[in-house]
């Protein structure tokens, strides 16, 4: 699945926008607290035999500032095409974040000499200024729902007073988590020996890369780029960092305004509406696009759309473009002119307290020297092949190069970044393995969520005509769930896409209750290949909401017989 994306932003930008979600949805991305259990946190360095390499140095910008060290860059630039004859490292992967860290991590255990340059700080975008500090202020809007919702409390017995909150102690809530994760990650990471080179890496040629201010070169057999991405922002619109901000800033919570407008219906969009809202905000949407959450399946978007959108603080403008926005000053609040999307003729002023710009996220590879290497970028991307190696301007493959995550732009997801640094892993140490993009979910955590693997249902059938098959869709309701229904959460609907023919899911798509959980049986099924006839007979703890699932496989029309064989049994021993 390619990440979609919503364009609400100025038509006179060429630059590149990519699905807001990228970070929501990050730690499993969604969020998941995974990264608190490391597998290998146990070994000792001593036994792996690596060296530890310190560079203290945080300048992120490369200087040339002395007679000797230009030398050394000539000589190095000079021996373009000649890779060094021996290495400082078997993998050096540029950018610590999620998807760097998963290849570090799974490098180690394949026996791999690694290090990681960093010019910023361990986690990257994803755990310092994306999805994990956006899961606690998430946590924070989801309690204060259930709070204020006197209906739902009278309906389970419950009797609370007037809830409130400390908008300080929910922006130190987000900014524990964050600091507790990246350090996390960064002693796991020392924990195995990986070296964690401070600076920003640049290439100079094959297989050698300098790291900071500090001029060193440091060469590895192989080379990973994680460099991540940042917030897109479109021209015409002014990023003051108070009234007019990006998600890097709506996450530390600095205020809440009373009237915020969100430029993006995306992930990022959605989830900040949801927070905002349930903190007392009244949000106004500016989308381009002729509906919101355009990046979403239609009937998803559709009952999203009703649950969380129309009864709340929230209206929107579709069809228009964001083509200016000047941050509040003297007095006057923010003001955002908006034209046609399709005229470009003017079509409404709005003034509100704050403006939240959520159009997506551009990748980060200035900087890197691919034109060392003869590489040119693709509206900032890197260009890749389905093995995450390097494509150079001639069509060629940069041998020992490759990029993961949003730098390459296949998925802008971080969880997708990490399965891609495991692929790469995994083609240098022999095993040519090819990782399968529609099997990675992904989610967005509003309340109640969404989450969605493979195909949206006009994706598949585009797909059946051109291929030649028949599509088909179950369904099932939140509603038949006897845990859903035990929480009074039963607003919810998960739909299955599939092959009548031969049992194929194609994409699921689940709005309703832990959504974000409850997806990946769905996306592991499509990841090994499971069809519909075999998953009918997985059993599922009843009452769990796994049971939507459940019932959503068995509601599934299959021609073809089923392929379970009971021939052989465990009974338990007595």
């Amino acid at each position: 699945m390619q990440s979609s994306f919503s364009l609400s932003f100025s038509h006179s930008s060429a630059a590149p926008i990519s699905r807001s979600h990228h970070y929501s949805e990050c730690l499993a991305l969604s969020d998941n607290g995974g990264l608190l259990n490391f597998r290998f946190c146990g070994l000792r360095r001593e036994a792996l035999g690596f060296t530890s390499l310190k560079l203290s140095d945080t300048n992120r910008r490369v200087h040339l500032s002395s007679r000797g060290h230009l030398k050394k860059v000539a000589a190095a630039l000079s021996d373009n095409g000649a890779p060094p004859k021996s290495f400082d490292y078997d993998l050096l992967i540029i950018g610590a974040g999620v998807g760097g860290h998963g290849a570090a991590l799974h490098a180690v255990e394949k026996g791999l000499k690694t290090a990681i340059v960093e010019g910023d700080v361990v986690g990257g975008t994803c755990v310092n200024r994306g999805c994990v500090p956006s899961k606690a202020l998430l946590a924070v809007s989801g309690r204060m729902r259930e709070l204020q919702s006197d209906h739902h409390l009278r309906s389970l017995g419950l009797q609370v007073s007037a809830a409130g909150y400390d908008r300080q102690g929910v922006a130190d809530h987000a900014n524990n988590l964050a600091s507790k994760i990246r350090g996390n990650l960064t002693n796991s990471l020392k924990a195995l020996g990986v070296d964690i080179l401070t600076g920003f890496g640049s290439i100079l040629g094959p297989q050698k890369v300098q790291v900071g201010s500090s001029k060193k070169i440091v060469t590895a057999k192989d080379i990973i780029i994680a460099t991540g991405s940042v917030p897109f922002v479109p021209k015409g619109i002014e990023v003051d960092g108070k009234t007019v901000i990006t998600s890097d800033h709506a996450l530390k919570l600095e205020s809440v305004p009373d009237w915020i407008a969100i430029v993006g219906s995306g992930y990022i969009g959605l989830e900040f509406s949801d927070v905002y809202t349930a903190l007392g905000s009244e949000v106004t949407f500016v989308e381009a696009l002729d509906q919101l959450m355009p990046g979403f399946d239609p009937e998803i978007s559709k009952l999203a759309q009703r649950v969380l959108i129309n009864p709340r603080n929230i209206d929107y403008h579709t069809g228009v473009f964001a083509s200016k926005i000047t941050p509040a000053k003297d007095g006057k609040p923010v003001i955002i002119d908006l034209i046609d999307a399709k005229t470009k003729e003017p079509k409404d002023t709005l003034e509100v307290d704050a403006a939240l710009i959520a159009t997506g996220r551009a990748p980060f590879t200035q900087g890197l020297g691919l034109e060392n290497i003869d590489v040119a970028t693709q509206r900032g991307f890197v260009p890749v092949d389905e093995r995450m190696r390097v494509i150079d301007a001639k069509g060629n493959l940069v041998p020992h190069l490759y990029c993961i995550g949003d730098a390459n732009g296949k998925m802008m997801l971080a969880h997708a970044a990490s399965a891609q640094g495991i692929s790469v892993v995994e083609q240098v140490t022999g095993r040519d393995y090819v990782l399968n993009h529609l099997s990675i979910p992904a989610a967005c955590f509003t309340h109640p969520e969404i989450s969605m693997v493979g195909l949206t249902e006009p994706q598949a059938r585009e797909k059946g005509e051109k291929e030649g098959f028949e599509v088909s869709v179950a369904k099932t309701s939140f509603k038949a769930n006897t845990k859903a229904l035990a929480e009074n959460e039963a607003e919810g609907l998960a739909k299955l896409i599939y092959r009548p023919d031969n049992g194929e899911i194609l994409g699921v798509h689940i709005f309703g209750l832990h959504a974000a959980d409850l997806i990946h049986e769905a996306s592991n099924a499509i990841a090994l290949g499971t069809h519909i006839q075999d998953i009918k007979f997985a059993v599922h703890a009843h009452p769990t909401l796994s049971e939507v699932l459940d019932e959503l496989f068995k509601s599934a029309k299959v021609s073809l017989p089923l392929h379970h064989s009971q021939s052989t049994s465990f009974e338990p021993s007595k």
